[in-house]
């Protein structure tokens, strides 16, 4: 239940968008803006227009430029806008300091109170809600995750389906009623999800990563909660939290679409005064170092699932670009890394085998995550931290730089393809008070590294020893690993378990 309809946010080097809608957005350069209203942009550029393969003759794509307007509003929210006025529409979206980080010993709060929003307002229950949106052309969406819970509205831009679009969400967000029999149903829906948990070895082992590498800091539980957390949180914590963490101080309002500046400080105006009135939660602090090694949960399944990581960086860190670029080798991709080539290509040992960054406020995990036959779980896990140390110690070759500065060139303009994708590049931005340039800065930062750079970087933050490690799967007699080939005789299993 911490991901309802609202998608992650995708960001360059960690995940790319993959829905591109051909219609084009009016993006221009980055500029910074104070509180002073700007007059309207002008008529509407033509959509841009896609571009050919043959056009393109083995350049990439031409990358779009975001013209970001930013304000505060009179109660403390930080607000980014940018106008697209070639779709009759607008997408909002509200991002929150009220993850799991700020459960404060009730694991689970932050999800239960974000899944209560739309569940009742004064007068409606979640069915009158749900028609009200859908009868205006209107989708609501929300989520809640370690750092952040979200809410979104994507409405027609004409004033008479906007404003009562408009003023359903402010209700939903600012003034939720939270039904008893509701918080009944969706506590019963999150047990039963722990009940499934434990038939799902990939599930069991990333819930004991996570509290090894956190231990008592706020991101070592899960944001959903447990089967022991949720029976016990009441309709009052729900209320005192939602007073709390969904104020107007601790809110970014993002706005993308069709609307002038004067219109978009009207829905940030609007929106802000309907959130309770309060300021900013403090960051959490940053975890200390687990203590590395391995630990192994007997599951009894056909494969082991196999988990490493570290702490890594917090989104604020200098290094983002270079420890982006460098994983994108080592296992970021899909075809072609390291990790790939030599685990899955050569010898057939695993479906897929993927290693990720993670930062978010305080220092989040670098991960690598595979499952392989129990059989040949240890040498594969061996292999895997010997790729990792090796890869360490030799940095990127200069041809594996330049592919990966290629492929990022090519898959970069899909980041603000759409206006959700925008409107997601934008909350990202505020919440985590990035500059306005981010996205430039991070391009023009990826295609000057060099091998050296990208080496030292990886370096400073990761270590081959350190790993935390955590297995899952049964206790078998183990077996060598067979030798790399172009052509291994055992090829991977072709759906992974779980």
């Amino acid at each position: 239940m911490s991901k309802r309809t609202l998608p992650r946010y995708a960001l360059p080097g960690l995940g790319i968008v993959l829905a591109l809608v051909l219609a084009g957005v009016f993006i221009t350069r980055p500029v910074q803006s104070d509180n002073a209203a700007q007059p309207a942009a002008a008529a509407a550029k033509p959509a841009n227009t896609l571009q050919s393969l043959a056009e393109l003759d083995g350049k990439a794509p031409s990358r779009r430029h975001l013209e970001i307007q930013t304000w505060n509003t009179a109660e403390g929210a930080k607000v980014l806008f940018v106008e697209a006025h070639e779709l009759p529409m607008f997408d909002l979206r509200l991002t929150f300091a009220a993850g799991s980080s700020q459960d404060q010993g009730a694991p689970g709060l932050a999800t239960l109170t974000n899944a209560m929003l739309n569940e009742g307002v004064a007068g409606k229950d979640v069915s009158a809600i749900a028609e009200g949106f859908e009868g205006l052309g209107a989708d609501f969406g929300n989520g809640a995750y370690r750092d952040m819970a979200v809410a979104s509205l994507r409405s027609l831009s004409a004033a008479d389906k906007r404003e009562p679009a408009l003023n359903l969400f402010a209700e939903v967000v600012g003034k939720p009623t939270f039904p008893a029999d509701s918080l009944d149903r969706i506590k019963n829906q999150l047990l039963a999800g722990f009940e499934y948990q434990k038939q799902n070895p990939g599930k069991l082992a990333g819930l004991e990563l996570f509290k090894r590498l956190y231990g008592e800091h706020p991101y070592a539980h899960s944001s959903d909660g447990d089967a022991t957390s949720i029976p016990g949180i009441t309709l009052a914590q729900l209320q005192a939290f939602h007073q709390r963490a969904y104020a107007a101080g601790n809110v970014v309002i993002a706005m993308v679409g069709d609307l002038s500046r004067d219109e978009a400080q009207a829905i940030a105006a609007k929106v802000s005064a309907a959130l309770p009135k309060g300021p900013a939660l403090a960051k959490i602090a940053q975890p200390e170092e687990p203590k590395p090694g391995p630990s192994h949960i007997d599951f009894p399944s056909k494969q082991t699932h196999l988990m490493l990581a570290q702490l890594g960086i917090d989104r604020q860190d200098p290094d983002y670009a270079a420890l982006s670029l460098g994983n994108q080798i080592l296992g970021g991709g899909s075809f072609g890394t390291r990790l790939m080539s030599e685990v899955r290509e050569k010898r057939g040992l695993a479906y897929g085998v993927y290693s990720n960054f993670s930062p978010m406020q305080a220092r989040g995990p670098f991960m690598i995550n595979l499952q392989t036959r129990a059989e040949l779980s240890e040498g594969t896990l061996q292999l895997v931290q010997d790729l990792l140390r090796d890869y360490l110690k030799s940095g990127p070759t200069q041809q594996e730089l330049n592919d990966a500065k290629r492929e990022l060139a090519g898959s970069f303009p899909l980041t603000t393809a759409s206006n959700s994708s925008i409107v997601g590049q934008l909350g990202s931005i505020g919440f985590y008070n990035l500059p306005l340039t981010f996205l430039e800065d991070f391009m023009e930062q990826s295609q000057a590294l060099t091998t050296e750079q990208v080496r030292t970087a990886l370096n400073k933050h990761l270590t081959a020893d350190k790993m935390v490690v955590v297995t899952a799967g049964p206790q078998v007699p183990q077996k060598p690993l067979p030798p790399p080939t172009e052509k291994p005789a055992d090829q991977p299993l072709g759906v992974p378990e779980h």
